[in-house]
């Protein structure tokens, strides 16, 4: 006899199963625009990044079609009725992250060599080359972030950063959001790292927790902007 690994969906599949399920049966017919992401929210309970990604899942496969500045519209293809794993989502990586670099910055602040200090800036000046690039990997941005993580000199923080990037390579609901939105011009903020370099070479602990902070709402908004005003 052989048994079935039993997997937990993640929130964003059930949803985009859902809506699915919505258009496949007719309730919400080809052309016509979907409410507001806020409204989704409320109706389904569920967060406006869960939203987000269950939109991402449901535009992969062609079910809709995200008009940057005008809305969500279904397309006349016709849905599957299962959404597959595609991996986890962006912006929950964004939340986690957020979550755990803000203070991982601060704590770098106090311990960050000289060294380090001198290896962002060469991180900074590799990714003004990257942004140059529409077709452009964020390898420099991720060597930016990890040094950060080992001047915590922490194994245990920087294995879990190093993790969460990792997460965003193996994650094809990633990959293809981040392509995406690179084609629609939105790059990794470099005055954002400027401002997390002098903070850290200040040694201000606050100031680089702050600094990460409002680096990591910049790029979740710039990411949302894919889907416009909605």
């Amino acid at each position: 006899m052989q048994f079935e690994a039993i997997k937990p969906d993640r929130l964003y599949i059930k949803v985009a199963n859902q809506l699915s399920q919505l258009i496949s049966d007719g309730k919400i017919e080809p052309g016509q625009k979907f409410p507001a992401e806020r409204e989704l929210a409320e109706r389904l309970g569920v967060s406006r990044p869960t939203i987000r990604e269950a939109m991402i899942a449901l535009e992969l496969q062609g079910v809709i079609e995200i008009r940057t500045g005008s809305g969500i519209y279904v397309t006349r293809k016709k849905p599957r009725l299962e959404v597959r794993d595609k991996g986890i989502g962006p912006f929950e990586i964004l939340e986690t992250r957020m979550l755990l670099e803000t203070e991982a910055c601060a704590l770098a602040a106090e311990r960050i060599s000289d060294e380090q200090i001198e290896k962002l800036w060469a991180a900074y000046r590799e990714m003004e080359e990257e942004n140059k690039k529409q077709d452009a990997s964020e390898q420099a941005d991720w060597k930016f972030h990890n040094i950060i993580a080992m001047a915590c000199q922490n194994t245990a923080i920087y294995a879990v950063v190093d993790w969460l990037w990792e997460l965003r390579n193996q994650s094809e609901l990633h990959t293809a959001f981040s392509q995406r939105i690179r084609q629609e011009g939105v790059h990794p903020i470099l005055e954002d790292h400027r401002t997390i370099i002098e903070a850290l070479a200040n040694r201000d602990a606050e100031g680089a927790r702050q600094a990460m902070r409002k680096h990591l709402e910049n790029a979740t908004e710039a990411a949302a902007t894919h889907f416009g005003q909605n």
